[in-house]
């Protein structure tokens, strides 16, 4: 075999020679790694969905502003009266209102940047959700056969199981000090009767 056919015949290395393979994201060789770019989001709502936890707490507020003013009170009612401790939970409301939206607005909550793919997905926790409504329909239904104090605490507990406490003996107890201590205030404070269902003849 002469010097030139082997000069010609082609050089063989150990490891194959790179594909150029077409992608999305351009021309990526096999055996390399391939780098993504995850699609930036952009506008003032981005990472800031958050915001209507308070426009939902604003509206609450609102909805206890309106009872408050169209609530007919005798004119010889003494102070505090009716409409002290409502307006106060409408003060506070949207005092954290407020606070939520500075909070949101200054530090954005952006997804989680990692997904290569740039594919988000909503989870909707069904169990915490059936948790808080439940509580809420045993509260509204049985609030004048249990009574104030079983009914508040009892939606307490749900409210507490739903957002992932997992201290039943804890939470019924500060549920039933904190509903007492308001059964306390209304009818000591306001002069205000609340149902007191299976604990009236105690």
């Amino acid at each position: 075999m002469s010097p030139s056919s082997t000069n010609n015949a082609p050089e063989h290395s150990g490891h194959p020679p790179a594909v150029r393979v077409p992608e999305a994201d351009g021309p990526v060789a096999v055996g390399e790694p391939r780098t993504s770019q995850t699609p930036e989001r952009s506008g003032f709502m981005a990472g800031r969905s958050g915001l209507v936890v308070p426009l939902v707490l604003a509206g609450i507020s609102t909805y206890l502003v309106y009872g408050i003013v169209t609530m007919s009170v005798p004119e010889d009612t003494e102070f505090p009266g009716p409409r002290f401790y409502p307006l106060l939970l409408a003060v506070a409301g949207y005092v954290l209102a407020l606070l939520l939206v500075l909070e949101i607005v200054r530090k954005p909550s952006p997804p989680d940047e990692s997904n290569s793919l740039g594919v988000y997905r909503f989870h909707s926790d069904w169990t915490a959700l059936a948790w808080l409504v439940g509580g809420f329909l045993v509260f509204s239904v049985g609030l004048e056969f249990l009574g104030w104090i079983i009914a508040a605490a009892l939606l307490f507990w749900c409210v507490a199981r739903g957002v992932g406490s997992r201290r039943p003996l804890f939470d019924i107890s500060l549920a039933l000090v904190v509903s007492s201590l308001i059964y306390l205030a209304f009818a000591v404070g306001l002069g205000l009767n609340l149902p007191s269902g299976l604990l009236g003849g105690l």
